[in-house]
């Protein structure tokens, strides 16, 4: 099976069918020169610590720093972890303000990300929370979602939706919203990646049917980006 440390990753979870699987980049040569790209932007030294198939694409990431340079949010809430959690702590050092919070339910994962903040000098813009997946009911049916507990009460007016993986069951993100929208302040973006996928499709569409005024903007990249925005106050 091509998914790294999966049982890191998902502690043991049920393994539920692969429901939503992300491809592997067809052209890797010019992926990695997306990411580059993407290092030179952010002024960094370092190689980026990119990982296939985990990592975010390229141009999402671009849509994230566009996002985060432009509008400056001041609390950013993140599910999952990894690379996309360096490039947000990092718009935020050179916005010279906000700060990231990412939920990431592989305690080793999490660990690597704490530890690439700190060796990207990046560790005071950016929190990961051990956040395991349990088991929430939402109308007639169960998710394993983060574990909310030890997430800070924040305005956010940031949430990005990268996890938890599309195959550990169907609709796996469409938690995100429902749990979190009392923390999210007016006027909040939300930025849901693997958009393409059939899965993510049907959760925009419940999303926009339980939340009236919420718009979205689809932007076509190799795996979908939908941003979302909820009504200002």
């Amino acid at each position: 099976m091509p998914y790294r440390h999966q049982a890191e990753r998902f502690q043991n979870s049920v393994f539920l069918g692969a429901f939503a699987v992300r491809p592997v980049p067809t052209d890797r040569n010019m992926d990695q020169n997306d990411y580059a790209s993407i290092q030179q932007r952010l002024g960094l030294a370092q190689l980026l610590p990119v990982e296939p198939i985990w990592s975010a694409e390229p141009a999402f990431l671009s849509l994230l720093i566009d996002h985060c340079r432009t509008e400056q949010p001041q609390a950013i809430v993140e599910c999952s972890s990894g690379l996309s959690t360096l490039v947000l702590a990092r718009c935020c050092q050179l916005n010279g303000d906000g700060r990231v919070v990412s939920m990431e339910n592989g305690q080793e994962y999490a660990a690597k990300t704490v530890a690439e903040l700190a060796e990207f000098g990046l560790s005071e813009w950016a929190q990961v929370i051990h956040a395991p997946l349990r088991t929430y009911r939402l109308g007639a049916d169960d998710y394993l979602w983060y574990d909310t507990e030890r997430l800070p009460e924040l305005a956010t007016d940031l949430l990005v939706i990268d996890g938890p993986p599309g195959f550990i069951q169907r609709h796996s993100r469409y938690p995100a919203l429902p749990l979190l929208r009392k923390r999210l302040a007016p006027g909040c973006r939300l930025f849901l990646d693997d958009a393409a996928r059939p899965d993510e499709q049907e959760i925009l569409a419940r999303w926009q049917a339980e939340l009236p005024g919420l718009s979205q903007d689809y932007r076509t990249t190799e795996r979908g980006c939908a941003i979302l925005s909820l009504a200002p106050a």
